[in-house]
């Protein structure tokens, strides 16, 4: 996802106790775990180098709770960084303190120091997943949050034989703070990624990795659960496997109606739950990856990540293995097609409730930007800065968090005045585009709405400096993802188009290159912090 650049929605502080409330704890359990971050040697792609860990691994530990569980996890700080974690789809419904985004609910917890995040879960269930939140120790810092069913109650489909878990991430050679650093102080982009890995091991088709590709062992005739996280910095992910097509029953700890595709396309922050049927001849198959990027002369990694999922019994092996059908790196059409088969559940034991009205509609456009530098002395385009934003303001990261300025009532922190709609029209998704346009403001702006009022954003990708797919992060909610297209967002004519019966409850969004996409959400999380990650 790049350079971090964030607007904030806050909600009027204001407590809600339900009848019952207290009684529906009583069956949840609490869960007390210790999370130890420091700096482990690893060795990938012929080299070795220390790397930021918790508890020593990579990917980090899994959590693994129940619907309505709560965990207390406290973490000690002996890296050499300042460090949040963030609980990425868990809403922390009247619990903003442990989201984990540093100077927006929390400062960062110092070296040598420890924190304890109170982890509540609500009405997720499925896969999630945890990382850092702070400059790009997420890199290697996170791990899946597992959310079963509420005891005596199950799957709305038959129970998997086992499940594994997936999770694709992303390999850099070089000190992965260090490049982020130097990308920040020279105004260029970070250097791409040497390797996507699959469970932390980058594959067969990397220098010195054939022996630590992660293989899946499965039964001929069993069903299995995949639990897919994408961890990779920047890249959307093709991923799919050798003569075995894939049923897509959850996505970001929600159900879906179950999708069976060929292929899957992922976005970085994405989790999808996956059935898996063993039904090929009994053998070894690849899994791979790579990259989906719309982005005209946009630079990526280029690799291709496998992991072999491999039949238990008594055959022969083969000498080598093909890979799987993965559509072309700027196939956006295969992006298209998948996303939108996606659709909610919407059953009598999984009710969607999609905001038929709206109070509060927001209108903000995404952008690459540049800033000039002295001398044309930075490392973007032209010898400028290379910049986010969101209506074209680019998020400042203030001294103090933003969340203790609120509570405190800090003057200064923080601005309410972020527009409801870009500052100026002009056509966003223009193959050519006046180079004054891409100067951004600055500041620390936030919007601020009515508790249980429902909002309506419409993200608004554009074309300045090559547009291209954006993932889009909420926190704090689940959102209804109503409606997508391409070219400029019609405020008569899309909305029309709009799906309000069955459309995927996510946290995690692609914005399509040259395309906007609708969400809808309830505020019904008081107190909650919510910012849009870019």
């Amino acid at each position: 996802m790049g350079f971090k650049y964030k607007v904030l929605i806050s909600e009027i502080l204001l407590f809600l106790f339900l009848d019952g409330f207290l009684l529906c704890l009583a069956w949840n359990k609490t869960y007390y775990q210790d999370y130890v971050i420091t700096e482990t040697s690893y060795t990938r792609l012929c080299s070795t180098k220390k790397i930021l860990t918790v508890n020593g691994q990579f990917p980090g530990p899994e959590i693994h709770v129940h619907k309505g569980d709560t965990v207390l996890l406290n973490v000690y700080n002996k890296g050499d960084y300042n460090v949040t974690l963030h609980w990425h789809g868990v809403k922390q419904p009247r619990n903003p303190w442990s989201d984990g985004p540093e100077y927006i609910t929390q400062c960062p917890i110092q070296p040598g120091a420890n924190f304890t995040y109170e982890i509540k879960f609500s009405s997720e269930e499925g896969t999630l997943w945890w990382h850092a939140h702070s400059d790009w120790s997420r890199a290697t810092v996170h791990g899946a949050i597992i959310v079963y069913p509420k005891k005596g109650t199950t799957y709305p489909f038959t129970k998997p034989h086992a499940e594994d878990t997936i999770i694709l991430g992303s390999w850099y050679k070089g000190d992965v703070m260090e490049i982020i650093e130097e990308a920040l102080e020279n105004g260029g982009e970070p250097n791409l990624s040497d390797a996507f890995t699959i469970n932390g091991q980058p594959g067969d088709l990397y220098s010195c990795s054939k022996p630590g590709t992660f293989r899946m062992l499965v039964e001929h005739g069993k069903t299995y659960l995949l639990r897919m996280v994408n961890a990779v910095m920047n890249e959307e992910l093709f991923f799919s496997v050798a003569q075995h097509q894939l049923t897509v029953v959850g996505t970001d700890g929600a159900y879906i109606k179950p999708l069976t595709v060929d292929y899957l396309m992922i976005t970085p922050g994405q989790t999808m739950d996956i059935l898996l049927k063993a039904n090929q001849p009994s053998s070894q198959y690849y899994m791979a990856a790579s990259a989906y990027s719309s982005g005209l002369g946009v630079p990526f990694d280029n690799t291709t990540t496998t992991a072999i999922l491999q039949y238990k019994g008594n055959y022969t092996a083969p000498s080598s293995l093909s890979l799987p059908y993965l559509p072309y790196y700027n196939d956006t059409a295969a992006a298209t097609n998948f996303t939108s088969g996606l659709r909610s559940l919407a059953s009598k034991d999984h009710p969607i409730t999609v905001p038929k009205k709206v109070d509060t509609r927001v209108y903000t456009t995404i952008s690459i930007n540049t800033y000039p530098c002295v001398n044309n002395s930075c490392d973007g385009p032209s010898g400028s800065r290379v910049l986010s934003s969101m209506n074209n303001i680019s998020f400042v990261t203030p001294t103090i968090d933003i969340l203790g300025a609120y509570y405190r009532k800090i003057r200064g922190i923080y601005d309410t005045d972020f527009p409801n709609e870009p500052p100026f029209y002009f056509n966003f998704t223009a193959d050519e585009l006046a180079s004054n346009l891409s100067t951004p403001t600055f500041g620390t702006k936030v919007i601020v709405v009515e508790y249980n009022s429902s909002v309506e954003i419409v993200i608004q990708g554009t074309n300045l400096n090559s547009g291209e797919n954006h993932p889009m992060h909420l926190h704090g909610y689940n959102f209804y993802l109503v409606g997508t297209g391409f070219g400029n967002f019609n405020n008569v004519t899309d909305p029309k188009g709009y799906n309000l019966v069955d459309p995927p409850e996510v946290n995690t969004v692609g914005v399509p290159k040259n395309g906007w996409t609708a969400i809808r959400f309830l505020a019904d999380n008081p107190g909650k912090l919510t910012s849009f990650i870019l």
